[in-house]
């Protein structure tokens, strides 16, 4: 195997076995960047997707600025 593709197979390898952390949010290497993007999906969508769910506004940098939450239509005449 040369030493990209062994390189590759490591990178695979250490992706595939990590778990998210809090202190994800704060590393700088690109799987926890992605663990703490998809974490944050989830959770989205986890509490914004039920039927009383409210959407937070957000900055550019996508940190919430109101809490308050727009409501969700639930028709298109609204």
């Amino acid at each position: 195997m040369d030493k990209k593709n062994r390189e590759t197979l490591d990178n695979a390898e250490k992706v595939a076995g990590k778990m998210y952390d809090p202190s994800d949010y704060n590393r700088n290497d690109q799987a926890s960047k992605g663990m703490a993007i998809t974490h944050e999906q989830v959770s989205d969508d986890y509490t914004e997707g039920t039927i009383d769910g409210k959407i937070d506004e957000i900055n550019e940098q996508g940190e919430v600025t109101d809490h308050e939450g727009e409501a969700i239509k639930r028709n298109r005449n609204e």
